[in-house]
C-alpha cells in the first residue's frame, strides 16, 4: 500500500503543476487579449499613403507625399530588394530576427548592462520588430516608452508574419529628409531601384536609418562612408562577406546620383491622385516616350503663344482607346499661363470646335468653296474687335487655310452670311442639341 501511495504522489504533483501551467497560460492569453483590445495597433501608415503615378512601362510620372510631406516611391516586399541588402540588414541590425518573439532578451540585457556601467547608451537592444513598433507608434525615450515599444512589438509578432514585419520596416524606415522606405532612398541617392543596388550602396542604406540626418550621403559623404565601412566589417565578422571583397568595397567613394523630381503628365497625375488617394501606386496607360515628346512640343509652342494663353494635347491609341499621352497645360512651370488649370478638363465655350461646322454648312449652301479668298484683317463687328490667337493677321487667305490656322475674322464673315439660325438647324440635324437664345 505504501508503494502505491508513494507512486501516486509524483503523478498528483505533475497533474497539479500541469493545471497551474494551464491556468497561467489562460491568464496570460486573456490579459494579452484585454490589452490588445484596450490598446489596438495604430494605423501602419498613420499619415496616409504617398501616391506614385506610373507610366505603362513602370516609369514614375509624378510622386506625391503623404499628409506629413513624407515621400515613398512605392510599397515594396522583401523580394523586390537586392538580396545582399536584406542579408546585410539582418546581419547588422537583427541576426536573430527570424527566431525571437519580437524582442531579444540577451540584447536588452547587454544594452542595460552597458548603460549601467558607462552611464550612457553604448549599444541598442532594439530588434527590427521593435524599430517598426517605434515607427508606427512613436514614444518617449523613457522606461515607460520602452515598455510601450516592447508591447507593440509583441502585438506585431502576434498579428503579422516575419516577412510582413520586414516589409513594414523596408517601407517605413527613415532615410533622411522626407524620404521613407528603401526604394525611395535608392531612387533619391543612387537613381536606381532597390533591386539594383551595389554591395557598397546596400551597406550604406543599411546604416542610414540609425541617424538619417547625420549619415546622409548627399551632405556628409565621409561620415556616410565610415558608417558604410562599419557595416562591411560586421559582415566580415559574421562570415557574410570575405575580407578581400570588404577591403575592395571600403575603398569605393560615396557617390550620389543627381536627383530630379519626376514631373510628367502633372495635371493628369494630380487628377488621379485626388481620385484615388489611398492607392499607393497608380498604373496608367501613358507611354513615357510619347508623353515626353508632347511635353517638349508644347514647351516650344508656348513660346510663340500670346501672354496668358495655354494649350493642351491628349493622344489616344485608336486601337485600344487608351490615353497614351496627356499634357493638360502648355507649361506646368509657367504660372503666368495658368499652368495649374487642366485645359483638357476645363469647362469652356465651344469656340473653334464649331468652325468646321460653320464652314461645312457654308459649303453646302454654296456661299463659299474651299479656295474662296477671305479677308483676315483688323475688323469691327458691331463694336466687337476679334483677334487671332497668335495676335497677327494674314490678309487675304483661302477658306481651307483659314480653317487650318483657326483664324477668327474670316470665320465671322462667313458666319454672318450663313446666319446663326441656319447653323443651329444644321447642327440639330447632326444630333447636337443647340438652341438660339432670345438675345441672338
Amino acid at each position: 500500500m505504501k508503494s502505491n501511495h508513494s507512486a501516486q504522489q509524483p503523478a498528483s504533483r505533475y497533474k497539479t503543476w500541469l493545471q497551474a501551467c494551464c491556468i497561467i497560460i489562460v491568464l496570460l492569453a486573456t490579459g494579452g487579449m484585454a490589452l490588445n483590445y484596450a490598446f489596438p495597433l495604430p494605423p501602419l501608415y498613420p499619415n496616409g499613403s504617398a501616391v506614385v503615378i506610373k507610366s505603362q512601362e513602370g516609369e514614375v510620372l509624378r510622386a506625391f507625399a503623404d499628409k506629413k510631406g513624407v515621400r515613398r516611391t512605392q510599397l515594396i516586399s522583401p523580394e523586390q530588394v537586392d538580396p545582399f541588402y536584406r542579408q546585410a540588414l539582418l546581419t547588422y541590425e537583427d541576426r536573430w530576427f527570424y527566431f525571437h518573439p519580437g524582442f531579444n532578451p540577451f540584447s536588452i540585457f547587454r544594452a542595460a548592462w552597458q548603460w549601467g556601467v558607462n552611464g550612457h547608451v553604448v549599444s541598442g537592444g532594439s530588434t527590427l520588430t521593435m524599430q517598426v513598433a517605434r515607427l508606427i507608434s512613436p514614444h518617449s525615450r523613457s522606461l515607460s516608452g520602452k515598455l510601450t515599444q516592447l508591447f507593440r512589438a509583441l502585438q506585431l509578432e502576434w498579428f503579422f508574419s516575419k516577412d510582413q514585419i520586414l516589409t513594414l520596416y523596408l517601407n517605413l524606415a527613415p532615410f533622411g529628409g522626407n524620404i521613407e522606405g528603401v526604394e525611395a532612398a535608392a531612387q533619391r541617392y543612387f537613381g536606381k531601384s532597390a533591386q539594383l543596388l551595389t554591395k557598397s550602396e546596400a551597406a550604406l542604406l543599411v546604416v542610414l536609418p540609425q541617424k538619417p540626418s547625420l549619415y546622409r550621403p548627399d551632405r556628409f559623404p565621409e561620415r556616410a562612408k565610415a558608417m558604410r565601412n562599419k557595416v562591411l566589417e560586421r559582415l566580415v565578422r559574421y562570415n557574410k562577406l570575405d575580407q578581400y571583397s570588404a577591403n575592395f568595397l571600403q575603398q569605393e567613394p560615396v557617390v550620389v546620383a543627381p536627383y530630379f523630381q519626376p514631373l510628367q503628365a502633372p495635371l493628369l497625375s494630380r487628377m488621379l491622385q485626388q481620385g484615388y488617394p489611398h492607392q499607393a501606386v497608380i498604373q496608367t496607360t501613358i507611354r513615357a516616350d510619347i508623353q515626353k515628346r508632347i511635353h517638349r512640343l508644347l514647351t516650344t509652342v508656348s513660346q510663340r503663344l500670346p501672354a496668358k494663353s495655354s494649350a493642351a494635347i491628349v493622344v489616344v491609341d485608336n486601337a485600344s482607346a487608351n490615353v497614351i499621352a496627356y499634357q493638360g497645360s502648355a507649361d506646368f512651370n509657367d504660372v503666368s499661363r495658368f499652368s495649374y488649370v487642366d485645359m483638357v478638363q476645363a469647362v469652356r465655350s465651344p469656340g473653334s470646335t464649331l468652325k468646321p461646322f460653320i464652314y461645312g454648312t457654308a459649303l453646302d449652301l454654296g456661299i463659299i468653296h474651299s479656295q474662296s479668298l477671305l479677308s483676315d484683317i483688323p475688323s469691327s463687328f458691331s463694336g466687337y474687335k476679334p483677334q487671332n490667337l497668335n495676335g497677327t493677321f494674314q490678309g487675304a487667305v483661302s477658306m481651307s487655310e483659314a480653317l487650318k490656322q483657326s483664324l477668327n475674322i474670316p470665320l465671322i464673315q462667313v458666319f454672318n452670311k450663313e446666319t446663326p439660325e441656319v447653323l443651329i438647324k444644321n447642327c440639330n440635324r447632326l444630333g447636337f442639341n443647340y438652341s438660339i437664345k432670345s438675345q441672338i
